[in-house]
Parts: C-alpha cells; structure tokens; sequence
C-alpha cells in the first residue's frame, strides 16, 4: 500500500509540475463557472441540477486531456519498461496512476462545491439534491478516467489515446439516443449503458443500488483491462 501512495504521489508531483495540469484545471474551472452563471442567471432557482447537467457532458471533453498522456509519454519518453522492472507490481502501477487522476479530478470538483455556498447564501437549496448531484458528477469521472487510463495504455500517441478516449466517452454518454433506432432487448442494452440514464437520479437525490454498481463496476473492469494491457505488452 506504501508502494501505491508513494507512485501517486509522484504522479502529483508530476503533473502538478506540468504546465498542462494548470491549463487544463484553469480551463475546466473557467467554463464551469460560465455554465453556473449562466443557468442561475437564467433560472432563478435554488438549484444546481441544470450546472450538474452542464458538468457532465463537458467532461467527455476534459477527461480525455486529463488522461491522454498516463501510460502513452512513459512510452513515449521511454520510461515504460523502466516502470514495468520496478519492484512494484503492475497492478500497483495502475492504481498508482489512476489515484493520481482521481486526486487532481476530485480538487478540480471540489474547488466547485463554491456554487452551493453560493446558492445557500442567497437561497434555501436542497443539501441532498446538491450531494447527490456532486456524488454522480465525481463518479461520472471516475468512469471516465478508468477509460482514458485503458485507451492510454494502448497507444504511444498522446493525440490518438485523447481522440479515442473522446470517441469512446461521447459514444458511451450518448448511447440512450441510439435506443430510438431500436427495439427490444437492444433498447434496454444503450437505455443501461449510457451515463446520462444512471445520472439523472443523482441531480433528483434518487440513488438506485443500479446506478452505483454501473459506475462502480465500469472503473473496476477498466482498471483489470488496463492491467491486462500492460502485463501483455499490448502497446509494443
């Protein structure tokens, strides 16, 4: 475990050392501050579920450059294999790395929690609805970054494991719009794999044991594929 804090840490320290992590938590903390402002401006209300709304569909936008370069600069740069002899094991390795995501994710989420004192100063806000709403933000992110984590950890190119990541997240947050096309068994299939369905009781304080184990095991499948990927070389 003092293998696994200790990677992550390092993974920090590196992005924090990065210009990009900057641009990236600047950026993000920017256009969700324009989404707030805009909606309450507009709205009127005592509500964030329209500005949670707004959240997650720009994170299939942000989460791929957050993750774009996890595994692919180490191969890049050369520095896979060295990470692969450590004595550490790979599954720590991705564990590692996928803390290291989830850490500087969840300061970007938590540096937003500003809007509900907002609101709470100037209206009476429902603190459940909020909770629920940050909870299925920072699990949607979760996901997303177990998947940018997979993609990275097939490809050299940091351009290509971001486009794919976006391809694969758009698909995926979009899926319960194909169900129009179907009937069926494979109307239910896109209705359960899109996030926007198991979202959507998060923003009403609604958490169905359904909507947990979706998101809870889309990151735990992506995490053992990741660790799949890297014990058979597959980006060689």
């Amino acid at each position: 475990m003092n293998k696994i804090f200790a990677l992550t840490k390092k993974e920090l320290h590196g992005y924090f050392s990065s210009p990009m992590a900057y641009i990236i938590l600047i950026s993000m903390l920017s256009v969700f501050n324009i989404f707030f402002y805009t909606i309450i401006n507009q709205n009127r209300e005592a509500s964030l579920r329209e500005v949670f709304q707004a959240i997650e569909f720009m994170l299939v936008f942000f989460i791929p450059l957050l993750t774009m370069k996890a595994f692919s600069e180490e191969k890049m740069n050369g520095t896979m294999e060295f990470l692969l002899t450590a004595p550490i094991t790979h599954g720590m390795i991705v564990l590692g790395k996928y803390l290291s995501l989830l850490i500087f994710y969840s300061i970007i989420i938590a540096l937003t929690f500003s809007y509900y004192l907002i609101i709470a100063y100037f209206g009476d806000p429902d603190p459940l609805s909020m909770l629920s709403g940050y909870v299925g933000v920072w699990l949607e992110g979760a996901f997303f970054i177990a998947i940018g984590l997979l993609v990275s950890s097939w490809t050299r190119n940091q351009i290509i494991a971001a486009m794919v990541t976006y391809i694969g997240l758009f698909i995926l947050y979009f899926s319960n719009d194909f169900n129009q096309a179907v009937s069926g068994i494979s109307e239910e299939f896109f209705l359960q794999m899109s996030t926007r369905t198991h979202l959507e009781n998060f923003s009403v304080a609604v958490i169905t044991p359904n909507d947990i184990v979706y998101f809870l095991s889309g990151i735990l499948l992506c995490l053992v594929l990741t660790r799949f990927s890297i014990d058979n070389r597959l980006w060689q």
